[in-house]
């Protein structure tokens, strides 16, 4: 009866942890027009994209890019093959915002087995302005994306950071990547953030230029695998913080299969485990997983029969999905009649992502065979 005890007690627990993650993220994203005013004292601001290929939106975020409702700003786009399909795109951009200050950097800078901070290395040692963005190809920037990284800013901050929140899925795997990022992996860092362990993430940040400066400049970023975690442990040593803004911004998905997500996820997940191991240990709580498995066993211990235990797996997995769904309504995100399929097959992956992560090394990046191990050695 005892063990029972324990399986309710942290049942119960993992429970109430993410309700408080659902609720700390739903009172700062909470669904608002896009139309926070630019400051008085507005700064100017350095925005330098890393491009690699032509995506399914990439006109439509390098356009974003010229169209923000913020009038001190510099754009730096960065590729690093002369050959990248991407380069006719953007000077074609470029050439149709002629008032805006734009250029387009070629090349690349080795400093690191990433190639995406390889290519962000000309963009920041161009940068002229004392904050500096770091946007993905993919990020949808929104009118007020300026001025809401800037409003996130507090004295001690270092960086501004807004997850990437899954936009116009197409098809089932989509809203899958979707439940991933959205009402998830979201949640997670503001939960993170609220006890004042924010993490850096690659997809939009938004750098304290004098911060990243003091530590070597942007070529310390390699003495990690990934460039946001040698951020977090940049800012950490300076004992400042990483905040996240208040409503994050888009990433258009489009269609994806059943590899891309699964690849993807697995990926970022074997690259936590290896950056920062003490935190990734807890995840295989993630999901519903864990809690489904408590919650049947005392069921059973406590006298029940496979009914009841199939009636607390049940009630357990209906009620993390329920607050997610609520949470994505108040929020403005991706939201129909597939979610709750694509939350139960969330959760069925994530245990294997973990222990898929836990086990091996290798992973593609950027169209790049890789091994964690690989890694390891070269930033040692």
């Amino acid at each position: 009866m005892t063990l029972a005890y324990i399986c309710a007690a942290w049942c119960a627990f993992i429970l109430v942890l993410n309700f408080v993650s659902m609720w700390l993220m739903g009172r700062k994203c909470r669904a608002r027009e896009r139309n926070l005013p630019v400051p008085p004292d507005a700064p100017w601001v350095s925005v330098v994209r890393p491009l690699r290929g032509l995506e399914p939106f990439s006109e439509e975020t390098l356009r974003a890019t010229f169209e923000l409702d913020y009038p001190h700003y510099e754009i730096i786009f960065c590729v690093q093959s002369p050959h990248d399909p991407i380069i006719p795109l953007v000077e074609s951009v470029i050439a149709s915002y002629p008032d805006h200050d734009a250029r387009l950097l070629v090349g690349d800078d080795y400093v690191s087995a990433n190639p995406k901070l390889n290519n962000c290395v000309k963009g920041w040692e161009a940068a002229r302005y004392d904050y500096v963005i770091l946007a993905d190809s993919n990020a949808l920037p929104p009118r007020d994306y300026v001025q809401t990284m800037l409003a996130a800013f507090e004295p001690d901050t270092a960086m501004t950071v807004s997850m990437p929140i899954g936009s116009r899925p197409k098809g089932f795997w989509a809203m899958v990547e979707c439940a991933i990022l959205n009402t998830f992996q979201a949640r997670w860092q503001y939960g993170a953030e609220a006890i004042g362990a924010g993490f850096a993430q690659g997809k939009n940040m938004m750098w304290r230029r004098e911060v990243l400066d003091r530590a070597g400049g942007i070529r310390a970023l390699g003495a990690e695998i990934a460039e946001d975690a040698a951020s977090t442990k940049v800012i950490r040593a300076q004992n400042m913080t990483v905040r996240l803004v208040d409503m994050p911004f888009e990433q258009p998905l489009g269609a994806r299969t059943a590899h891309e997500v699964y690849s993807r996820h697995v990926r970022w997940a074997r690259l936590r485990r290896v950056t920062f191991p003490a935190h990734y240990a807890p995840e295989f709580m993630n999901g519903s997983f864990a809690a489904v498995v408590l919650g049947s066993y005392a069921a059973l211990e406590f006298g029940g029969d496979a009914t009841a235990a199939l009636l607390a797996a049940a009630g357990v997995m209906s009620t993390l999905h329920l607050g997610e769904i609520r949470l994505a309504r108040v929020c403005g995100f991706a939201l129909d009649w597939r979610t709750p399929f694509a939350l139960i097959m969330r959760d069925l992956m994530l245990p294997v992502m973990f222990l898929d992560a836990l086990l091996f090394d290798d992973f593609v990046w950027h169209g790049n065979a890789m091994t964690v191990r690989e890694l390891e050695d070269t930033v040692s």
